[in-house]
């Protein structure tokens, strides 16, 4: 295997409800996952092992790393002897809601199918994304706007974009994914409008009416004990966003811009406060 690198894109949440819990601990919701223009670096080269290094050295290269998962739980699967030798380049923040980590093992998954001349069907490659984590899936099968049922796993394309600038920030607090889900403020007994329909009218009609309905059910919750991922909100929708919004499970907030200077100032503010940022521009896919 020629060395060679691929981008892991990370995504946002277009709203997020939180619609019930399944008897083995999951949590259902409804949500629609957009790609966002912020992506890591992998590496790959030919190894007699699997092995991994990080440019990050807060995160671990031992098998309790997506990446590492990823290619072990596919060497097992497909009865490989080769081994590969991955480099992370992070760049996407953890801790932020925005599946860096998914999209990493979902690229792994994906390259290596091919490289180890595995081809597995994709039926069986979404069963092992399934097993590493519930956004998995989606960045190994979309590459646009799609909506998610299940725990996340149940997966639609919508055929669509965001028509808007996105410009995501990453206020500088990790918020763990148990935290989230073990502090949010329960509403599983509310009507719910329909994400999917939404967000197709949405990405169609640009109708900026619709965007109050995309709630984060994270948000209140996060935003009590985070002050400053409350702020960052609070700004950009000072800055001129259309809407503004938590991902995922936080921390990363991101806005909704019409216009592209009005989108590029507002990431020069937050980058002057020290705030790892990036902008997207308007029907933006994986596929680039």
């Amino acid at each position: 295997m020629a060395p060679f690198t691929v981008k892991a894109f990370a995504k946002i949440n277009l709203g997020l409800f939180i619609t019930g819990k399944r008897d083995d601990g999951y949590h259902t919701l409804s949500t629609v996952f957009a790609p966002i223009n912020w992506y890591d670096i992998l590496s790959f080269s030919a190894a007699d092992t699997i092995v991994m290094s990080c440019t990050d050295t807060e995160l671990p290269v031992d098998d309790s790393n997506l990446c590492v998962r990823a290619a072990c739980l596919l060497q097992q699967e497909g009865d490989v002897k080769d081994g590969v030798s991955m480099l992370l380049d992070k760049r996407v923040p953890f801790g932020a809601g925005l599946g860096g980590g998914s999209s990493d093992a979902a690229t792994v998954l994906r390259v290596l199918n091919s490289f180890w001349n595995i081809n597995m069907s994709s039926v069986d490659l979404h069963r092992l994304a399934v097993m590493l984590g519930a956004d998995v899936p989606y960045f190994l099968e979309m590459q646009g706007l799609a909506y998610a049922g299940g725990i996340g796993d149940e997966l639609v394309d919508l055929n669509g974009a965001i028509p808007w600038f996105v410009v995501t920030v990453f206020p500088s607090e990790h918020i763990s994914t148990a935290w989230a889900y073990g502090n949010f403020h329960k509403r599983f007994e509310l009507e719910r409008p329909d994400l999917r329909v939404l967000a197709g009218e949405l990405s169609s009609g640009g109708k900026t009416e619709l965007l109050p309905l995309f709630e984060n059910d994270f948000e209140s919750a996060v935003f009590e004990k985070f002050g400053q991922v409350r702020q960052v909100k609070t700004d950009l929708l000072a800055a001129g966003a259309l809407f503004s919004s938590l991902s995922g499970s936080g921390s990363a907030v991101y806005g909704l811009f019409e216009r592209e200077r009005a989108a590029n100032e507002a990431m020069g503010a937050m980058e002057e406060k020290g705030y790892p940022v990036s902008v997207t521009p308007p029907g933006f896919s994986m596929q680039q």
